[in-house]
């Protein structure tokens, strides 16, 4: 899990430096803002999975970095249509985001099979 929340606030950080390099202009920065806000939530919320309750609401705070991966991803998919100089760094985020998001899914999946496997032995 320590490789998780490195390689989130990698993303983050990477998508944030793609944003500075980024014109600006009312249109970009409206996209812009969208990614800087989706990426840097995959790592809080990702954090913040780490320190659940209970198996519920570890899910619960993992479904949230699956919708901010994959809003972050949106905006990633934007930006390769509309910006021609900065394909490979998108490509490689684009990669990354759908990596991360293909790990956060699994771990819903395997915590909703730990709570189905707890509910039918406690039976």
């Amino acid at each position: 899990m320590r490789d998780l929340k490195k390689r989130t606030q990698k993303f983050a950080l990477d998508c944030w430096h793609l944003c500075a390099s980024i014109p600006k202009s009312r249109e970009y920065n409206a996209f812009v803002n969208q990614l800087i806000r989706s990426s840097s939530s995959v790592g809080a919320n990702f954090r913040a999975s780490q320190r659940s309750k209970s198996d519920k609401d570890f899910i619960n705070k993992l479904k949230i970095v699956e919708e901010e991966c994959d809003e972050s991803m949106y905006w990633l998919e934007m930006f390769i249509e509309i910006l021609d100089d900065q394909k490979n760094e998108l490509n490689r985020l684009h990669k990354e985001g759908n990596e991360l998001l293909s790990i956060t899914v699994a771990s819903i999946n395997t915590a909703r099979k730990r709570i189905s496997k707890s509910k039918n032995t406690s039976i």
